[in-house]
Parts: structure tokens; sequence; C-alpha cells
């Protein structure tokens, strides 16, 4: 495996991934790592696993959430906040909105105000409704006839006994012109 920086992150390359489609079948997939003892990391840093779960409190000190993923956008890292209160919502690891970082402690404590967090509407969980018998099937109240009793086919619509009349009219004439076998152009 060969490893080189690449903007905020990294780039890997393994011995068992030759080419860029074979590598396809890792895209959004999780690294993980054995962490050896002396390679600690330095103050300040954690491992997003180590953030996973830590308790998210507002300055007054009132629980909002805690911590149920870490993910980066651009190049800052983004907690996902699950709480009863503010429901899911996403916190950016900058020092606006985020005012003691300590995942080793499981404390985090945000600016709620920064972030313009607003209560989950909850709706009152209704009972479930009774299940109804089924109804009969509703009759028609047009005889069958269409109707006329006794009577089928496009007389029965009309309920004359003869077959409807449609309206015959001339057929329109183009204006002369060009386009149309006028005087000007024509065939």
């Amino acid at each position: 495996m060969a490893s080189v920086p690449d903007g905020p992150g990294w780039r890997l390359r393994f011995a068992e991934i030759p080419d860029r489609t074979a590598a396809e079948s890792l895209r959004d997939a999780y690294l993980e790592a054995v962490v050896e003892p002396g390679q600690e990391l330095g103050t300040g840093e954690y491992y997003w696993h180590e953030v996973i779960g830590a308790t998210v409190r507002d300055l007054e000190g009132a629980e909002l959430g805690t911590v149920v993923d870490v993910y980066r956008t651009g190049e800052t890292e983004t907690l996902a906040v699950r709480g009863e209160r503010y429901g899911e919502f996403d916190v950016p690891i900058v020092r606006p909105f985020v005012r003691i970082f300590a995942p080793r402690r499981r404390e985090i404590v945000v600016d709620a105000a920064a972030l313009d967090l607003r209560p989950v509407k909850v709706r009152p969980v209704r009972p479930p409704r009774p299940v109804r018998a089924p109804r009969p099937p509703r009759r028609s109240r047009v005889p069958a006839g269409g109707g006329v009793p006794g009577a089928a086919g496009p007389a029965a619509a009309t309920g004359t006994g003869a077959a409807p009349r449609g309206r015959v009219g001339r057929p329109r004439q183009a204006p002369p012109g060009p386009d149309h076998g006028g005087p000007e152009g024509g065939r």
C-alpha cells in the first residue's frame, strides 16, 4: 500500500487494486486501521470513532443530542447529531459553533443560538382507526340497455330507436396563395 496526501485527505494505492475501474468498488467505503502503541495523535486530534457517541450540550448545559456520525464537507469535519428536542441536525466543527470539543471526555458544547436550532414539531399519536367491514358493491342506477329497457346498440343511447345522426357540412376550402394552389403558385 502506498499513500500520498491529497487535499484534505489521502490518496491510497493498493497492490490488489490495479486500476481505477477496480477501485470503484471501494468508493464510499470506510478504511479502518489498527493503531499501534506509539502512534498516538497530537493534542486536539481525534479519530472519528472517538467522537461518535459523545453527548452534545448547549452553553447552558442542556443536552441537545448525541453524535451519530462524522463526515467531511470540504476541509471541515461535520457532526451529525440526533436528539429528541431538535431532531437530527449537523454541526460543523468550527469555533463559531463549537465552544468545547473534548470527545475523550464525551463532552462537546455548542452555541445553539449560532446554529439557529428550532425544536421539531411533535405530532400527537392518534389511536388506530377501527377496521370497518367492506361495503357491498353499489348497484348501478342505469339499466344495462343504456336508459331504454330492452334496447341495445347505438340507438339505445338516444332512446329514439334510430341510429344517431351526425352533422354533415361542406368541406372547408383553403385560401388561395402560393402554398395552397392559388393563382400565385400552385400545382
